[in-house]
């Protein structure tokens, strides 16, 4: 089945999948399969991105979740910087999606894929803000060798674990092999969407094909950017723990240089490096879209702007509301009248601006 099929699928036959994927309840326990319908919107606000950040992606039995995206109906058009243990593949269904690491962006069209290997920094963001999906396959590696050290485990997950060339593959479907990999994520795609009885080992099938594709030719991989861009991802992701762990607190640049152990000079270049940004700007980017969810989360119930401000780190309201218009193109007061009360959910206009 080849990544035209799927694409083929979800036009002629959505009795079988969109059927599937707008009754499945969007909840925080959910494992299996996610999607979204137009009664999802709000939910999906907080979920999706929680989802992320709480590495719910199924279960110790079945670390398996597939997922049908559309950016329009994710926060701000977009999965903020994450990582995790598992894997994940993404398949372009329609639009333009950007598809960021620490050092690279990556252009993805329909009959295009990528591959993100374990633990890589990434985010996700929709470049075509009128219709952007996809599915995401993520699966943790021991669902196919095992939590043990064995044969397997040796012969083909500790050399990809351990190939420190491959964070990213970009798929393109006329390229034969990489065509035969797609063929293997969309089975997985398909299976997990209608659930037939046996559908996880079937899975599992689908998946050990795709890892038997992968091996085979990664010596023939690009090789990696030089190696001190690893070590600048490692600080950043600790820093950006520390920053989203006290971002309501007063934090100072000397404070989140310290939570890494570098200097602050050094942790300038590591954010400039990794995700073309200061840290005082990820901070500030990362406080402002912590206010916008507040005011998703409690729309019946709003709290002052002052006390919004004072709840994400802002001792100044003049402060937040300047920042806030900078980084939105309104004030807190307008975004909240005509953004959240109106209900509209998807991103346009002056509000396309990329959130941490």
């Amino acid at each position: 089945m080849s990544v035209s099929t799927v694409i083929k699928k979800t036009d002629t036959d959505t009795t079988t999948v969109h059927n599937t994927l707008e009754s499945a309840p969007v909840s925080e326990s959910m494992t299996g399969t996610s999607s979204y319908s137009d009664a999802d919107t709000e939910e999906i606000l907080t979920t999706h991105s929680r989802r992320y950040e709480q590495n719910d992606f199924g279960t110790l039995d079945y670390p398996v979740n597939v997922f049908y995206l559309d950016l329009r109906k994710s926060y701000m058009n977009r999965i903020r910087w994450h990582w995790h243990e598992e894997m994940e593949i993404l398949i372009i269904n329609n639009g333009l999606a950007e598809v960021s690491t620490d050092d690279t962006s990556y252009t993805l069209k329909p009959g295009q894929g990528i591959i993100i290997n374990q633990n890589v920094m990434h985010s996700i963001y929709s470049l075509n803000k009128e219709n952007c999906t996809f599915y995401s396959v993520v699966f943790h590696p021991d669902f196919l060798f095992g939590h043990k050290n064995s044969y397997l485990q040796t012969q083909f997950l500790l050399p990809i674990q351990s190939f420190r060339l491959f964070k990213i593959l970009v798929l393109d479907e006329t390229n034969a092999w990489h065509e035969r990999i797609m063929d293997a994520v969309n089975d997985v795609i398909a299976v997990n969407m209608t659930k037939p009885f046996g559908y996880e080992i079937s899975t599992k099938g689908y998946l050990c094909r795709f890892w038997s594709e992968l091996i085979s030719r990664l010596p023939q991989l690009e090789p990696a950017p030089p190696p001190h861009v690893s070590l600048d991802e490692q600080r950043v992701k600790q820093a950006m723990l520390y920053i989203r762990t006290h971002h309501a607190e007063p934090i100072s640049l000397d404070e989140i240089a310290d939570s890494v152990h570098i200097s602050k000079s050094e942790c300038c270049r590591c954010f400039a490096r990794t995700l073309q940004m200061t840290p005082f700007e990820y901070l500030m980017k990362y406080r402002i879209f912590e206010a916008t969810k507040k005011m998703m989360e409690h729309p019946d119930e709003p709290t002052s702007i002052a006390d919004l401000a004072l709840s994400v780190g802002f001792n100044n309201t003049s402060y937040f509301n300047k920042l806030f218009k900078k980084f939105l193109g309104c004030t807190p007061t307008y975004y909240r009248t005509h953004r959240v009360l109106s209900g509209e959910t998807s991103n346009k206009g002056p509000f396309s601006v990329p959130l941490p």
